[in-house]
């Protein structure tokens, strides 16, 4: 049932059945692995009816079935995905998880003699958490008295979330609790109101979409870091296991993954030993024999 924008008034916002909720949510667990409450139907109706106001669509089954529907349907997921996906994030929200990268980072370049430094942020939303490691690492390499690089890889299910997280441009209370240092020194003003960052730091960042399901289908390897949090809590235990096992394969022996802390519990693997360093959920990758 399609109906003109300027009647949807007529139409208020309907309540999706159990059947309705149950058909929904598998698939928004099949094709990203997000697992959705019974708790959390008011969201998937509120998101749902948004998107399906927007395109004129009254009817839950109907919209179902449109997204089945060949490329079309692939094109309405992306937008709809977006709607659905939650992408709160922020700089630095961890804070002791980039001390250890940056300490790992200085023993890479400081005691190992490297020259490049290769990191990973999956889940990167909006880019603050891929900027807030450029940060960092931009600063480490300045302190060096050879030349040294690194290059970070961020990635998302979410086209809109990448495309402005490319952009690189944030109002000014996304930088209200971000150390004025870093504001002063990888910022400049874009419009009133809103800051951009410079491009030196964003060329050091290439973005990219990956959903996390498809990661035997990723192209990295040999990651040095892989930083990853504030994604697998939307996941059952048994999926984020595989995420994190399938994150691991990609690290180069004696390289870290950074978690966020009590998102994975009774996880382990005999060729990676816990990290013990303050505030933090973080794994090495042994070195082969």
């Amino acid at each position: 049932m399609s109906v003109p924008a300027e009647q949807w008034s007529f139409y208020g916002k309907s309540e999706l059945n159990d059947e309705q909720f149950n058909r929904w949510r598998a698939l928004l667990e099949d094709r990203t692995g997000m697992q959705l409450s019974f708790e959390r139907k008011s969201f998937l109706e509120t998101s749902l009816n948004i998107r399906m106001r927007e395109i004129g669509c009254a009817d839950y089954d109907i919209y179902y079935d449109k997204l089945m529907s060949g490329l079309s349907g692939e094109v309405e997921w992306a937008t709809l995905v977006d709607r659905l996906t939650v992408q709160e994030t922020s700089f630095f929200r961890h804070p002791g998880s980039y001390e250890l990268v940056v300490d790992y980072c200085r023993k890479l370049y400081e005691d190992e003699g490297r020259k490049d430094i290769e990191l990973w942020s999956v889940g990167c939303a909006t880019g603050e958490e891929a900027y807030s490691l450029a940060m960092v690492l931009d600063e480490l390499v300045s302190e060096q008295s050879r030349k040294c690089y690194y290059g970070i890889t961020a990635t998302d299910i979410s086209l809109p979330a990448l495309a402005k997280a490319r952009d690189g441009v944030y109002a000014a209370r996304r930088l209200e609790r971000l150390d004025k240092h870093y504001v002063d020194q990888y910022f400049e003003t874009a419009e009133p109101g809103r800051s951009r960052v410079i491009k030196r730091l964003k060329e050091r960042v290439c973005f990219a979409r990956i959903n996390v399901l498809d990661l035997r289908a990723a192209p990295m390897q040999n990651v040095d870091v892989v930083f990853c949090q504030n994604l697998l809590i939307y996941f059952q235990s048994w999926r984020k296991k595989d995420i994190v096992t399938q994150l691991a394969d990609r690290l180069v022996p004696g390289g870290i993954m950074v978690l966020g802390v009590g998102e994975v519990i009774d996880w382990k693997r005999p060729d990676l030993e816990r990290i013990q360093f303050k505030d933090t959920l973080a794994y090495r990758k042994r070195n082969q024999l």
